[in-house]
């Protein structure tokens, strides 16, 4: 990441929350066009936010939509603990992002709206879009985030300006490129159980209009939880080595034509998520040791193999030529990924079989492997786009995507087995083809009016089988399951009415209509059960208004907006329960309401304060729809629809629950103070996040909950222009809080990232 200003420079934390997020745009994007000192470009105000949300650069301040933006130097002292791209949850408001396979399987929700399935081919209705290409597979939109020159979030349904359609949101990213002044940098930082984090970029002019950038990132952890029974180590687990390279070259010919090919590569290996048997007891949702006593995150009591492998790489090409009113625009780029993660799934030791077992009650042990031998995604994009500033503007464009997967999965008869007594497979291929097109104008009174729309097809074909199945039949699994396959496919016309208006030169107002979608959906993990299910198109009407201002001689930036969105047929999946099956289902409705406000402040010379909240009512409006009750004796607070009759579990109404994951309240906030000594300054820099209650279930219950999480993190440091040295520490009060859980077996939890203390040094070249 780039290093043109210290983490807690004046002008980082200014632009901090920049539409409310606790990040700072990078200083090099705001400093004015000036010799002055960092402190002194403070003093002259907060600065504009530059985005590119709508394909083209403009103040954030400018645009008729939710718009947060999370600048690369404020990410670089959340990541220098180790974190991975989950470290965004909660930073931009509206944004929360988890993972129930830690650093390589993400999971993005937007307004409440996202999707807890764990399954490999998940469909999510918030979009990862990395320097314009679309992410699709969760096991891509793990690529980490590395010499960036800005982050994203864009709220609501999107779709009629970019390559693929969304209903919830999109979180963007773009890299730094070659040429131009982009800087040549080194960071490393070390922490609390060897926890490194190594990052360097330099680029170069080669001559003849050609230029070269090279980036890369590693990141790495020893293992620091104990497994209390394996006497041979102290430490055996969440240890990993994430390594990841980017090469771009950069050809520009002429004034109107350029081309810039890029290569990527992401080899990550390490430990599978850490479940933890009963970490809550029956009736609570507090955490408790191994021992029931104090909870302790480096403790956990194991008897499974436990490993995670991930390689990734990339190639693309992007194009533009300049034909005088407009510009045309190539996005050529193909993927390739695969995966092999094994976990102790109970989370425990032995079962109720063996002749030891614990922590608490364990009925059975639960051991699998899910693979990606092998995922293969290709995406075109061909867009056109007016090149005036003013008056009419117009773009449109084709979007072509084209993605084969195939996953493996395995059941083991016992948690130390290396040949599994079941395989599943499944194998899809999906297609989508978009057009779409908007066009906008400025009038001379301030008002800015646009309209976008946007033709979508997408079809898929689904096979899925269990082809070898040696468990015992009283088990209840029935042998194997030959071929079985699907197809669906829509056709859904999208479309977006947007206005922005100036009433002074301080305050704009805006409001926002949006008609979002998402294909349908197919899934078949055929390890437990027999069945394929499908899941109908949703569709997302959103509402929103708002208004951005900048006041007192622009020292103060506050921007207030407010959403209202009904989804019909909305995708819901039953994840685990007493039948530990993944079904998909749609809701009839779910409505979602609230506002996110974000203030950016600045009272004095060298001090900011930022602030971001957002309120998030999401609720399931489907009368009689009900999903299995957890397998693990949990206390369901819904309605029964279905009693339990023998080995079939209970069903309950879901009905006027919130959406899983999807917290009411969260809020962000930052202090940043720098003061000019010697020939650099010394800065302080503190960040913190806050979420309220969040289920991890469709069903509601006391134990699979969280209250609230609060992580706050300290940044203390002295740089000049060319190097900044520091000392920091991530979840500096040591919080201790469930992030998600599994329900088919006992009550197993997963917890978030332990206090990290550490230092850091960087140089800017």
């Amino acid at each position: 990441m780039r290093f043109t200003q210290p983490l807690t420079s004046p002008l980082t934390s200014l632009a901090a929350v920049a539409a409310a997020t606790a990040f700072a745009m990078p200083a090099h994007a705001q400093a004015t066009a000036d010799d002055d000192t960092a402190i002194q470009d403070a003093e002259e105000g907060i600065g504009a936010i530059v985005i590119t949300a709508q394909r083209r650069e403009q103040d954030l301040q400018d645009v008729p939509i939710s718009v947060a933006t999370v600048g690369d130097d404020t990410l670089a002292a959340v990541t220098a603990g180790g974190a991975d791209i989950r470290g965004l949850a909660g930073r931009v408001p509206s944004l929360n992002v988890e993972s129930s396979f830690g650093r390589t399987f993400p999971r993005f929700y937007i307004r409440g709206l996202g999707n807890t399935d764990f399954d490999l081919n998940a469909s999510q209705p918030v979009s990862l879009v990395y320097d314009e290409v679309v992410l699709e597979n969760p096991i891509l939109k793990g690529f980490p985030a590395f010499d960036l020159d800005r982050i994203e979030v864009l709220r609501g349904p999107q779709g009629t300006l970019f390559g693929r359609n969304t209903p919830a949101g999109i979180v963007k990213f773009d890299t730094v490129k070659p040429g131009g002044s982009a800087d040549n940098i080194f960071r490393a930082s070390w922490g609390s159980y060897n926890t490194i984090n190594v990052e360097a970029a330099v680029g170069f002019d080669i001559g003849n209009s050609v230029s070269v950038r090279a980036s890369s990132l590693w990141q790495h952890r020893d293992d620091w939880i104990d497994n209390v029974d394996d006497l041979l180590d102290d430490n055996d687990l969440e240890g990993y080595d994430d390594i990841a390279g980017r090469l771009q070259i950069a050809i520009d010919p002429s004034d109107t034509f350029s081309l810039r090919l890029v290569g990527q590569l992401r080899d990550q290996r390490g430990s599978a998520r850490i479940f933890r048997a009963n970490s809550f007891a029956t009736g609570s949702n507090e955490l408790i040791g191994i021992d029931g006593g104090d909870f302790d995150r480096r403790e956990v009591r194991h008897d499974g193999v436990n490993f995670q492998n991930l390689e990734s790489w990339n190639v693309g090409a992007h194009a533009d030529y300049d034909f005088g009113p407009a510009t045309l625009y190539s996005v050529t780029s193909y993927w390739n990924g695969n995966l092999q993660s094994r976990g102790d799934i109970d989370g425990g030791f032995g079962n109720v079989f063996a002749p030891d077992m614990g922590p608490g009650f364990i009925p059975f042990s639960a051991q699998s492997q899910d693979n990606v031998p092998s995922l293969d995604q290709f995406t075109q994009e061909v867009r056109i786009a007016s090149n005036n500033a003013r008056g009419l503007g117009y773009q449109a464009g084709v979007f072509y995507f084209n993605e084969k997967l195939d996953i493996s999965s395995f059941d083991f008869g016992t948690p130390q087995d290396l040949e599994p007594s079941a395989i599943a497979l499944q194998r899809q291929e999906s297609e989508a083809l978009g057009i779409f097109g908007s066009v906008n104008y400025e009038f001379d009174n301030g008002l800015n009016l646009q309209a976008g729309i946007r033709y979508n097809h997408d079809e898929r074909d689904f096979s899925a089988s269990r082809p070898e199945d040696k468990r015992p039949g009283f088990l209840g699994f029935g042998g194997p399951v030959p071929t079985m396959t699907r197809s669906v496919e829509d056709d859904v016309i999208t479309w977006d009415v947007a206005a922005n208006y100036a009433a002074s030169d301080d305050v704009n107002l805006y409001a926002r209509v949006a008609r979002g979608y998402r294909a349908p959906s197919i899934q078949g993990r055929l390890l437990f059960g027999r069945d394929i299910s499908i899941a109908d198109s949703e569709t997302t009407m959103s509402y929103e208004a708002g208004i951005k201002t900048e006041l007192l001689d622009n020292r103060v930036r506050f921007n207030l907006g407010g959403y209202h969105f009904v989804t019909e047929d909305l995708q819901l999946t039953a994840v685990g329960g007493g039948n530990n099956f993944t079904t998909l289902l749609n809701a009839d409705k779910v409505r979602g309401q609230g506002f996110e406000a974000e203030l950016t402040a600045k009272p004095t010379p060298g001090l900011t304060l930022t602030g971001g909240l957002s309120y998030n009512d999401t609720e399931i409006d489907s009368p009689g729809l009900g999903v299995a009750g957890c397998g693990a004796p949990c206390t369901v607070k819904d309605p029964v629809l279905v009693p339990a009759v023998g080995f079939n579990p209970a069903i309950f109404e879901i009905d006027g629950n919130p959406l899983p994951q999807a917290p009411k309240w969260t809020a962000n906030w930052t202090a940043g103070y720098e003061h000019p000594w010697g020939v650099g300054d010394l800065y302080f820099f503190t960040d913190w996040y806050y979420r309220s209650k969040i289920n991890f279930f469709l069903y509601e219950s006391v134990e699979f909950s969280d209250d609230h999480l609060m992580e706050g993190g300290l940044r203390i440091g002295y740089r000049t222009d060319t190097y900044d040295v520091a000392a920091f520490v991530r979840n500096i009060t040591n919080n201790e809080s469930a992030v998600g859980g599994i329900d088919f077996n006992n009550l197993t939890g997963f917890v978030n990232e332990p206090r990290i203390f550490g230092v850091e040094i960087g140089f800017t070249l």
